[in-house]
């Protein structure tokens, strides 16, 4: 008569910090890759990407984009970047504007970069639709009404392809900071 071994299955403890290990193995060498490589700045402006993006102005991040998981859904589209009334606003890419111009009682300005599209708002517009902008070149300077950042004064920065949004800090190399959360 033969008789099969077999094992007894880990308690559900065993198999959490069995996961938990798992994730750690994983996530440690990105952990410390990031740790490792040298902090840049406070700002958005301190790396740019391969592609040539930047950020329209130099101020730092005042509220990171939130985008939600279904467009209908609340959020926040976009960054906001600190900055001052009357501070140059610049075309994070090279493109086209395609609107400047009030919306909703706010300044605002869009370039167009062939399948991508960035608002920027407040913006009094030193550009008319139809000019053709390389990264860096001023479109216009930061508006002192509209902003979302009341009293203090931002720019805010909305990136879409098609109806999508992107976080624009992606662009840049950079994103919100990433957290990593317990288990469960």
């Amino acid at each position: 008569m033969s008789r099969s071994r077999t094992r007894p299955r880990p308690g559900r403890a065993v198999r959490a910090v069995r996961l938990a290990a798992a994730a750690v193995a994983v996530l440690l060498p990105v952990t410390v890759a990031v740790a490792t490589e040298p902090a840049p700045p406070d700002g958005p402006t301190t790396r740019t990407s391969v592609a040539g993006w930047r950020a329209p102005v130099p101020g730092a991040v005042a509220a990171p984009a939130d985008l939600p998981a279904q467009r209908w859904l609340p959020g926040h589209r976009g960054v906001d970047l600190a900055s001052t009334a009357g501070e140059p606003v610049v075309s994070p890419a090279a493109g086209t504007v395609t609107f400047a111009g009030p919306v909703a009682g706010r300044p605002l300005v869009v370039v167009t970069h062939g399948e991508l599209r960035s608002t920027l708002e407040p913006v009094d517009a030193t550009v008319v639709v139809g000019t053709v902008v390389a990264a860096g070149q001023v479109v216009g300077t930061t508006g002192a009404v509209g902003s979302h950042c009341g009293p203090a004064v931002c720019l805010h920065w909305g990136v879409r392809r098609g109806e999508t949004y992107l976080d624009p800090l992606t662009l840049l190399g950079r994103s919100a900071p990433i957290v990593l959360l317990p288990l469960g």
